[in-house]
């Protein structure tokens, strides 16, 4: 049965970290948790829906797109781009949700000391959220300022930093008083947790890909926007393409976007936190509205034609963040 087929459930995929590019890279992150003195609490690893600690436990659950390159693929056409993608990228995702592990396993949003930090746990966790770009109170360790989302997400963050290999946290983050104190912070607890055993130790959950009968379809239309207001742009799109003047050889706008879609797709995130899968779809509009419009560009420009591409997306997309709308203010 073809990976690819979307009415395949999930939980029929036979999915697993074992015999996958996944598992030396879990064998690389074990090796990186022992160099760092965490010995007591030994996190399970399994597959679902999306990077994911359950509460109360200590297991880790990664996206389970990444043990099938098809799937991968799959997923990167769907969603615009894949978080955990390569060697590097896994390891930094792993990095954070031991990050609430750590925080689960011992209980420390609990801590006064803390809360004083990070902020309460019972702060409304929401999916929106507006950052405030090159805040020094926050390290920056995943894409979107995602340190800003929530007190349990400023603490994974905090902790993924200073368990990175290599890294110089007090000096990276030297004039960044608030960022370093939370660093200070996360190393006096680690070496205070170092040899005493986890309150919490559950690592049972449903969240497996062994129980999840929703299609491939079924799950990714679960994830979509409806009804998402896309913005009037054949102006924008024509001050873009048509400011560039003409050249010894043409080249179609709407090829150029769905070219550099995935680049800007990522950049976008890690820079203003707007979420991949709408740029995606902002992306394809702007691609469709400059097939409709018959756009072109002098090819030789093409870098000049990404630039200005890329600002009017992050433009957008910066717009929609602090206001909740494309178009709002336009």
């Amino acid at each position: 049965m073809s990976t690819r087929d979307g009415t395949t459930r999930i939980s029929d995929l036979g999915l697993k970290i074992e015999g996958t590019a996944l598992e030396p890279v879990v064998a690389e992150f074990r090796r990186e948790l022992d160099a760092v003195g965490i010995v007591k609490v030994r996190p399970h690893f399994f597959l679902t829906t999306d990077w994911v600690v359950p509460d109360e436990t200590v297991a880790i659950g990664i996206p389970f797109y990444l043990a099938d390159a098809d799937l991968a693929a799959m997923h990167l056409e769907r969603e615009g781009h894949i978080e955990g993608d390569g060697r590097a990228e896994l390891l930094r995702y792993l990095r954070h949700e031991m990050g609430h592990v750590v925080n689960y396993a011992y209980e420390l949003f609990g801590r006064d000391e803390w809360t004083k930090l990070f902020g309460s746990m019972d702060q409304p966790y929401e999916d929106e959220y507006r950052p405030e770009p090159f805040s020094r109170r926050f390290v920056v360790h995943l894409p979107g300022w995602y340190a800003q989302k929530h007190p349990d997400e400023d603490w994974a963050e905090t902790f993924a930093v200073w368990m990175t290999p290599g890294l110089d946290w007090r000096a990276s983050y030297a004039g960044w008083p608030g960022a370093l104190a939370k660093l200070e912070y996360c190393d006096a607890v680690m070496h205070e947790l170092r040899d005493r055993d986890p309150t919490v130790t559950a690592t049972e959950n449903e969240w497996d890909v062994a129980h999840v009968t929703d299609s491939l379809d079924e799950l990714y239309r679960s994830w979509a926007f409806l009804g998402e207001e896309l913005p009037t742009i054949d102006g924008a799109v024509r001050t873009i393409f048509e400011r560039l003047g003409d050249g010894t050889e043409s080249a179609r706008a709407a090829d150029l976007v769905r070219k550099c879609g995935r680049e800007i797709t990522a950049d976008v995130f890690r820079w203003t936190g707007h979420f991949p899968e709408r740029t995606r779809d902002l992306l394809r509009h702007i691609a469709e509205r400059a097939d409709a419009l018959g756009l072109t560009y002098p090819a030789e420009r093409e870098v000049s034609a990404v630039i200005a591409l890329s600002t009017l997306v992050a433009s957008l997309a910066m717009n929609h963040i602090h206001r909740g709308s494309y178009a709002s203010g336009l």
